[in-house]
């Protein structure tokens, strides 16, 4: 009696306890998320994108303070893009009653130093929508001698220059290649960004559906991290908002890449480019200027911040938010002028994104 309990106890133990098990390799360790590390915002000025009228520092102060302070004398953004100047006037050094020696008349020293001043620093974004054919025509004229007008002018005013090539058709990519050879050759790449002329970005469609030849030429031979020459793209707003999801689906087409289209187009690496949202669209304020809490950028956040790399790049995380668009972008809309000004979305989202300011060098992989 005593031996069989003894044998059942035994039984027990090894029935519960069972052989040892070796405990599974560790797995490869997470990517840490990544900092924001350019939050801008693109810059229509009080005309609709035109910048033709030269304004007083303390007028246009008026209209747009929200931008270099956040309710705490910190700014909302490191970053703003004025939009735009016309690359065919650049080119041909056009003067008129809205633009000198290319360059609209509004875009000027002071207002550069408006933003500098406070460690915002300042791009000129050429192109945009409306200068499409103006582009074609300028690159097929001339493009070496209008990336060395662009370089001239990031030189006079300390900015960097955008691309905002917007041909879905045929593309010049023969002459935006020479444009960018042109500007290179004045001021090459600079992983530091201490030399703000130095600055060369892009800007490509949302996702990789539009746009598709300029993305797919651009990610394979521009926006490398092993041998980079221009600094960064920026996916582009949507036609019109769209939820923090959409965005999502759009911003990792790029990251993926499309091998299915011919010839394909090759994946970005997330420490290549930032993903952009609207700050003002029609008739009410949206969260994304005055709500941080409900804001696009609040529920994309997680996502912009640790996207991993999937065939490009070694680093999680994109680069970080630009926003569409400051003041008056649309001759229909309120856009971002007083009373409804984004301190509470923008600027609080600076606020708990920990945005830098001044913008520090960027990760380069």
């Amino acid at each position: 009696m005593r031996r069989s309990v003894l044998l059942a106890a035994l039984l027990l133990v090894l029935a519960t306890t069972g052989p040892a098990v070796a405990a599974p390799p560790p797995g490869p360790a997470p990517l840490a998320a990544a900092p924001v590390q350019v939050y801008g915002a693109w810059h229509c000025g009080d005309d609709f994108c035109t910048w033709g009228t030269v304004r007083t520092v303390a007028q246009f102060d008026s209209q747009n303070h929200w931008l270099v302070d956040r309710g705490d004398g910190r700014p909302s953004v490191n970053l703003v893009v004025l939009s735009f100047v016309n690359p065919l006037d650049l080119l041909r050094q056009t003067t008129d009653a809205t633009t000198l020696d290319g360059v609209p008349r509004g875009m000027t020293a002071e207002i550069v130093q408006y933003f500098t001043a406070r460690g915002v620093r300042v791009m000129l974004s050429v192109g945009g929508i409306t200068y499409t054919d103006d582009w074609d025509t300028a690159l097929a004229e001339n493009p070496t001698l209008l990336g060395q007008r662009a370089a001239a002018v990031a030189t006079r005013l300390g900015v960097g220059i955008e691309i905002d090539y917007e041909q879905n058709t045929g593309p010049n990519l023969a002459g935006l290649q020479s444009f960018i050879d042109a500007y290179r050759a004045v001021h090459p790449y600079d992983a530091t960004g201490a030399r703000p002329p130095a600055r060369l970005t892009i800007d490509v469609a949302a996702g990789d559906r539009w746009l598709i030849d300029l993305n797919r030429k651009a990610t394979a031979d521009w926006l490398r991290t092993d041998a980079p020459v221009l600094d960064y793209a920026n996916a582009m707003v949507t036609a019109r908002p769209v939820s923090a999801g959409t965005a999502q689906a759009n911003w990792q087409e790029h990251v993926d890449g499309k091998p299915q289209y011919s010839p394909p187009v090759p994946p970005l690496a997330p420490a290549k480019f930032t993903g952009a949202v609207y700050l003002a669209y029609g008739g009410k304020p949206l969260p994304e200027c005055v709500d941080y809490a409900t804001s696009v950028q609040k529920a994309a956040a997680p996502y912009v911040q640790s996207v991993a790399p999937h065939g490009a790049g070694s680093t999680a995380g994109m680069l970080g938010f630009m926003f569409w668009a400051a003041e008056r972008p649309a001759t229909r809309g309120i856009g971002t002028v007083p009373p409804n000004t984004c301190e509470g979305g923008a600027g609080a989202g600076a606020t708990a994104l920990a945005v830098p300011v001044p913008m520090p060098a960027l990760r380069q992989s």
